[in-house]
């Protein structure tokens, strides 16, 4: 019972429910006082021990259903008949346990065999797609097919087809298909994230501006990672307007307060620092081989709300726009492509987006401000705007630039980065969402002090 509730919970963990120790000891005490003979009297004890919400309840279900769905074998209605017709007799089964219980059609033995042998090869352990082929075939091997196999095979050597050879070979393939049945069932239970973890931690590391490109479901599985690393960033780094620095005591302060009660320090005062939200401001580069980049970039700042203060967007190839409008009404994705309809794919002239820029919206820029720009720096060869750009810097708290291209190739041709560079205080490729995440991670950092 105990081996069964573990599994159960490691289930549920593999699903996404948080069960810490505490909730893992309720429940091994919930079961002791229900027990498992009553399935629904155990679902539900599980359930309020285990689900802390409508929505983890709803999860919990389908796993418990899940786990214990029925695994009896059926062995189908020739072995119902040949126990009617008493055509039990195989002589060359006559040693073998497994195969006269085959026989007899008793297909709750079969099952018990069924989940002892799986215990024994360690089914629950299962972790990839590529795993449940072999697994199937170790379990029907650990419940002793290979002797049954060939007990059929020397059945039918003495005499092509009896109805007991046929009846033996029907119920072995019952097994067969029962045996691959279980293990993806387990797969389902244990491993059905594995395989999309793997792909995305394939992906985070993909350049954004591969050949190939992605497929929507890469996409969209992308758009999840974004939204994941941005969250535990920001659960990461929020933090209050004031934060006490623990450790570190305010002496006068605490003498000070201690003179009402006679000298004696009732009262402990903290040192305190403010901490303000940094205000970020996004310059995305939309041509065709930025564009990617610039979507997984306002994705991951647009969830950074609780952290980020302020944040003010804007989108250029030929000219330059502010999309804050656009992200507001709009999912980040759909506005993104409605951008890239009205800008996008245009000429890329950074010295006139630069010009854009400086006439509308140079104000927004302060000492806490952080300007992140996005882009290859291939201007085509037009005026790369330096001395705006160093306005820009000159006004803002830092400049990040993110280039998605190879520091080698930075200088070369129409690139301007070597010219811009000089003006960033970091200025780093970034080409893959793991490298995002460590950009705007040191981004949060800056901005707030620990």
């Amino acid at each position: 019972m105990q081996r069964a509730l573990e599994d159960l919970i490691r289930a549920l963990r593999v699903a996404g429910l948080p069960i810490s120790p505490a909730d893992s000891i309720d429940a091994h005490r919930a079961i002791d006082v229900t027990g498992f003979s009553d399935r629904g009297l155990a679902k539900h004890a599980l359930c309020a021990t285990l689900a802390k919400s409508g929505g983890e309840a709803a999860v919990f279900d389908i796993v418990f259903d899940a786990f214990f769905e029925s695994q009896a074998i059926k062995t189908g209605e020739a072995a119902s008949q040949g126990r009617q017709q008493n055509l039990d007799v195989l002589p060359e089964a006559e040693g073998s346990a497994l195969a006269q219980i085959m026989l007899s059609g008793d297909e709750a033995s079969l099952s018990m065999a069924m989940a002892s042998a799986a215990n024994r090869i360690g089914l629950s352990g299962i972790r990839f797609a590529t795993q449940r082929n072999l697994l199937a075939r170790r379990l029907q091997d650990e419940m002793g097919m290979p002797e049954v196999d060939a007990i059929i095979a020397k059945a039918r050597a003495r005499s092509p087809q009896t109805p007991a050879t046929a009846r033996l070979a029907d119920v072995r393939a019952a097994i067969a298909a029962q045996a691959q049945a279980l293990v993806d069932r387990q797969f389902q239970i244990y491993a059905s994230r594995t395989a999309e973890e793997l792909r995305e931690a394939q992906l985070v590391r993909q350049p954004l501006n591969a050949d190939e490109g992605f497929s929507p479901g890469d996409q969209a599985l992308m758009r999840k990672a974004v939204r994941r690393m941005a969250k535990q960033l920001a659960d990461r780094h929020s933090r209050q307007r004031k934060r006490a620095m623990r450790g570190k005591l305010d002496i006068r302060r605490t003498v000070r307060r201690s003179l009402a009660h006679e000298g004696i320090p009732f009262e402990l005062i903290w040192r305190t620092e403010k901490v303000d939200r940094p205000s970020i401001v996004c310059l995305c580069d939309v041509s065709r081989s930025v564009a990617a980049a610039a979507q997984f970039l306002l994705t991951f700042l647009y969830s950074l709300n609780e952290v980020v203060h302020d944040l003010r967007s804007f989108a250029f190839a030929g000219r330059l726009i502010e999309v804050d409008s656009l992200l507001a009404q709009l999912p980040v994705e759909e506005a993104i492509g409605q951008v890239l309809r009205e800008i996008g794919f245009q000429q890329t002239d950074y010295g006139k987006s630069l010009e854009d820029f400086a006439d509308k919206h140079l104000t927004c820029l302060d000492r806490h401000t952080t300007v992140i720009v996005l882009g290859d720096a291939r201007s085509n060869y037009a005026g790369a705007r330096l001395d705006i750009f160093a306005e820009i810097a000159k006004r803002s708290r830092a400049v990040i630039w993110l280039n998605p291209e190879p520091e080698t190739y930075w200088g070369s041709g129409d690139s301007e980065m070597r010219r811009y560079e000089r003006f960033c205080h970091i200025a780093q490729t970034c080409n893959t969402l793991a490298e995002l995440e460590h950009i705007i991670e040191h981004v949060l950092r800056i901005c707030l002090p620990r």
